[in-house]
């Protein structure tokens, strides 16, 4: 049987997002937990009602990529009217969090220019097309991964993996594509959903997708024209307006010039 670290370090050599909670005080000092989305968890804290609320922290530590100490009863008691009567397990929890991870579907010009500038962000960048003789790595020797594959195919394998601090960016202008593409980024967890094209472009597949089921709350989260309005005309200004929308959207600020704003930034 494959021990817990073995397999840590096969999910972290897999970038699939992981996270260790440990026992640091208490009974079964030292029990550990392993816990990743959508995969088995592995270990035991000791008590099966400790290791299922411990779990379920640890995933929330995971998704916001903290590492923290939680404290709770011997069987799991979280409330403090519980803890007051209970002697206290802290247990330390450690995220292993991979790089972002930014899917651009499309391979066309705009797709080199945004992959160098997301990889310059610290991006684990992949590119999608479903044309074999463009989606080639001579083309785009920066990217980490490169799928020739069609939207549906490539959520099978990255969807369960795509997590708020991911972006997915659709480059493509065709319906074929660019549709499903956007269908499945919104069955995802995926922070970032930018869409290129330009308003009319945009209201035209607003209508497509409507015709499919999308719309309201969904459609909010599909940011389209994608980027920053700062003037951007060559890909390399167009990549950089969407990393920094991307890197707005992230921190939840609206994108202005600091010198037009108050108080301190740093």
């Amino acid at each position: 049987m494959i021990s817990l670290y073995d397999e840590l370090a096969r999910r972290l050599r897999a970038h699939t997002p992981t996270a260790l909670a440990v026992v640091i005080d208490g009974p079964n000092a030292g029990a550990t937990l392993l816990v990743s989305p959508n995969q088995p968890t592995m270990g035991s804290l000791g008590d099966d009602e400790l290791s299922r609320v411990a779990a379920r922290d640890t995933l929330g530590e995971l998704e916001a990529g903290r590492t923290s100490t939680r404290h709770y009863g011997p069987q799991g008691q979280t409330t403090p009217e519980d803890l007051a009567d209970s002697p206290t397990v802290r247990v330390f929890i450690e995220s292993f969090a991979p790089p972002p991870h930014m899917v651009i579907f499309g391979a066309v010009d705009f797709t080199s220019a945004l992959a160098r500038a997301a990889k310059l962000l610290g991006y684990r960048v992949t590119v999608c097309d479903a044309r074999k003789v463009f989606a080639t790595v001579r083309r785009f020797p920066m990217a980490d991964n490169i799928m020739v594959a069609w939207p549906d195919e490539v959520f099978a394998v990255h969807g369960d993996q795509l997590s708020q601090r991911d972006a997915v960016c659709i480059l493509t202008h065709d319906p074929k594509f660019d549709v499903p593409a956007i269908q499945g980024a919104l069955r995802t967890n995926v922070g970032y959903i930018g869409v290129m094209g330009s308003r009319k472009t945009h209201a035209k597949r607003l209508e497509r997708l409507a015709e499919v089921g999308l719309r309201g709350d969904d459609l909010a989260r599909v940011m389209s024209p994608i980027g920053l309005d700062i003037g951007a005309r060559t890909p390399e200004e167009t990549a950089i307006s969407i990393c920094g929308e991307i890197i707005a959207r992230r921190t939840g600020r609206a994108a202005q010039s600091l010198s037009t704003t108050t108080g301190a930034i740093h």
